[in-house]
C-alpha cells in the first residue's frame, strides 16, 4: 500500500493522517445530522468530537507508552516521536472527555454516549482504511489466498503474505456502525446502543487479535493486551445494557 499519498511542494499528505481526519469530519457531521432530527443540542456536538479527538488521541498514546513501558524504560528517548497508538486507549479516554463535558455542560450523558458511537465505529472504519495504507496492525504471515502482501511499509514486513487484518477490521467497523444505527431507530432506553458498541467491538477485537502479528504491543499472560483490555470492556457492555433495560422496566412497569 502507499502511505504517501501526494506532495504539496514540501508538504506530504499521509494516507493514514488524511484517513483519520476523514474519519473525525464523517463523525462530526453524522453526529450532528442525527442531533438535529432527534431534537438535541446540535450546536454542543462540533466540541464534542472535538474534545472527544483529543482526549482519545491522547489516551491512545499513552497507552501504547504503558504497553511499551520496557521499551521506553531503556531508551526514554524513543518516546519523543514514536508513532505507535492503541485504539483502546483512544475508546476509554474519548468516553471519559465525553462524559466530563456532558457534566460541565449539564447535558444528558448517556443521550449522547448513544448518539455518538455510531460515528465512533463509522471513523474507526476510516481509521483501518489508513492502517491498511500505512501497512499497521498488519496480520500474520499466512498461506492462503485471502493475503496481501506490502512492498514499501515502515510498519509491516515487506515481501511477506499476511492476514488482512486491515481490511477485516474495517469491514466490522463499518457493519458495527449501520447495527448501531439500527439498533439506535429501535432503542428503549440510553445506553442501550452505547452497551451495544461494547460488546460488539470488544468481541470483534478479541478475534481479530487472534490474527495480529504486530506482537510489539504488548500481552497480559496469554491474551494481548487488547484482548485483556476487551474481557472487561464486554463484561462493561453487558452491564450497561442490562442496567438500561431494567431502568425502562421500573419506569414502565
Amino acid at each position: 500500500m502507499k502511505n504517501e499519498l501526494l506532495h504539496i511542494g514540501p508538504l506530504t499528505v499521509y494516507g493514514y493522517g488524511f484517513m483519520i481526519a476523514m474519519g473525525v469530519l464523517a463523525a462530526w457531521f453524522v453526529t450532528e445530522q442525527r442531533a438535529r432530527r432527534l431534537h438535541l443540542a446540535y450546536e454542543h456536538i462540533f466540541y464534542l468530537v472535538v474534545w472527544c479527538a483529543i482526549g482519545g488521541f491522547a489516551s491512545a498514546k499513552i497507552l501504547f507508552w504503558i504497553t511499551n513501558w520496557k521499551e521506553f524504560l531503556q531508551n526514554p528517548r524513543e518516546i519523543i516521536g514514536s508513532e505507535g497508538f492503541v485504539v483502546y486507549g483512544g475508546i476509554i479516554g474519548g468516553i471519559l472527555v465525553g462524559w466530563l463535558y456532558c457534566t460541565i455542560k449539564k447535558l444528558k450523558f448517556l443521550t449522547y454516549f448513544d448518539l455518538m458511537m455510531p460515528s465512533i465505529a463509522l471513523a474507526q472504519g476510516f481509521g483501518r482504511i489508513g492502517c491498511l495504507l500505512a501497512g499497521c496492525c498488519y496480520g500474520k504471515e499466512t498461506t492462503g489466498s485471502l493475503a496481501i502482501t506490502f512492498t514499501d511499509s515502515a510498519f509491516a514486513p515487506n515481501h511477506v503474505p499476511l492476514i488482512p487484518t486491515q481490511i477485516y477490521s474495517g469491514i466490522l467497523d463499518f457493519a458495527h456502525f449501520f447495527l448501531l444505527l439500527y439498533v439506535a431507530k429501535h432503542k428503549k432506553a440510553d445506553g442501550q446502543v452505547a452497551g451495544c458498541y461494547l460488546i460488539c467491538y470488544s468481541i470483534g477485537r478479541f478475534v481479530i487479535e487472534m490474527f495480529r502479528g504486530d506482537i510489539e504491543r504488548g500481552n497480559v499472560g496469554i491474551f494481548s493486551t487488547s484482548q485483556f483490555i476487551s474481557i472487561f470492556i464486554l463484561i462493561i457492555g453487558i452491564g450497561l445494557t442490562v442496567a438500561a433495560g431494567r431502568k425502562k422496566f421500573k419506569s414502565n412497569p
